[in-house]
């Protein structure tokens, strides 16, 4: 069996040798879309895989780190990388404040807590029109950044940028997994009250774990705000959060390579199937229902469950 950290050395290799090989077969566009989402889906994936935590509130996250992009970039003349940072920092401390609120309950009181405080993020919006552009969306975002010296303006050159982001994002979820703070919060997710009987402060590794989750989904957000030149309203919406929490459940929440996996699929799938019919959506319920029946641990279990067939095989000889 493969140690732990050499498992997450040689994810990492496959994703870096995938992230570069990818706009040399997909359309750079798509390609852009595919890793932003990765990013998204990987704050679903750190909460539901590691903690154990289902949340419908990522959407709220992505949407403030897009509209605080946005707002950075349209009034306070700064470059791109400040303008991350302060999607990230923003998303965070959303994150922060409102796990105090919700980390009170457990089930599906929680999930009816984020999904109700995603729901007042998007009217919120909507009645803040003079500064959000309402149900038009953020509009007007330059299309040309310089970033570390250089000039991000093609298509190509915001890919690279948004690439290394997913991988920066992909090792700070691994090392978050892979520390003994995440083995507490992997503790809290198959006994919470045992953790607590321990002496661990349960509502406090849960508060960490939803701030670095905002943090993730403010990233995706802000990236994807400078990827398409404007902020669309859907970003907040409830839509979006049903949206990576499908991508996490396909690819798989037992290893953060998961939520890759599971936005390629859903993207690539939504770019092929929308041209061809318009309810293409069902297609994607019906393999969703088949992933939860049949295969639990999503399509990144695939690979596990051919290694274990193999040794079987191997076994049997």
């Amino acid at each position: 069996m493969i140690p732990q950290s050499r498992f997450q050395i040689l994810t990492s290799l496959l994703v870096a040798l995938f992230l570069l090989v990818l706009p040399l077969i997909a359309p750079v566009t798509l390609a852009s879309q595919l890793v932003i989402f990765s990013i998204a889906t990987l704050s679903v994936t750190l909460l539901l895989g590691t903690v154990g935590l289902l949340s419908f509130g990522q959407g709220l996250y992505v949407g403030v780190g897009a509209y605080l992009t946005g707002l950075a970039l349209l009034h306070l003349d700064i470059g791109l990388l400040p303008a991350l940072a302060l999607a990230i920092v923003g998303s965070a401390s959303l994150g922060f404040i409102l796990s105090w609120l919700i980390v009170r309950r457990q089930g599906v009181y929680f999930v009816m807590l984020t999904l109700a405080l995603a729901q007042m993020g998007y009217f919120a919006m909507l009645s803040l029109k003079d500064i959000t552009g309402g149900e038009n969306g953020l509009t007007g975002l330059p299309r040309s950044f310089s970033v570390l010296g250089f000039t991000i303006e093609s298509g190509l050159s915001f890919y690279v940028l948004a690439a290394n982001s997913l991988l920066l994002a992909l090792l700070l979820a691994q090392r978050f997994d892979a520390s003994p703070f995440g083995s507490v919060l992997t503790a809290i997710r198959q006994n919470e009250s045992r953790s607590a009987a321990l002496g661990y402060s349960v509502k406090h590794y849960k508060v960490a774990s939803i701030t670095l989750a905002g943090a993730i989904a403010g990233l995706a957000g802000g990236l994807h705000a400078a990827f398409l030149g404007f902020v669309p309203p859907n970003d907040i919406e409830i839509e979006m959060s049903q949206r990576l929490l499908i991508m996490a459940i396909i690819g798989g929440v037992a290893s953060p390579a998961g939520a890759i996996v599971g936005a390629g699929f859903y993207v690539v799938l939504a770019q092929l199937l929308s041209e061809v019919w318009a309810r293409w959506m069902a297609l994607v319920a019906l393999f969703l229902i088949m992933i939860v029946l049949y295969l639990p641990g999503g399509l990144w279990s695939v690979g596990k469950r051919l290694r274990a067939a193999f040794r079987g095989s191997n076994g049997d000889v």
